[in-house]
């Protein structure tokens, strides 16, 4: 056997590794990704506050119009 193989702290083989140019090669669309994903978020976080608002905005228009049609009533 190797001595590298018995030894836990030995040097790693420069031939097992992968060189600049191949690590760089396997990342070439993480940040592609990485935004894609962040701008689904932000669409999904931003039609659930449309919605939010436009029950909030129904609610506040009725309250409104109900206080109206009692201060007409007086």
């Amino acid at each position: 056997m190797n001595k590298d193989q018995h030894e836990p702290n030995a040097a790693i083989d420069s031939d097992s590794s992968p060189t600049r140019g191949q690590r760089c090669k396997g990342d070439r669309g993480e940040g592609v990704i990485s935004a894609a994903i962040a701008v689904l978020i932000m669409a999904f976080l931003g039609a659930a506050m449309w919605m939010g608002f436009q029950q909030m905005w129904k609610t506040t228009e009725a309250t409104t119009n109900d206080k109206i049609t009692q201060i007409g009533s007086e």
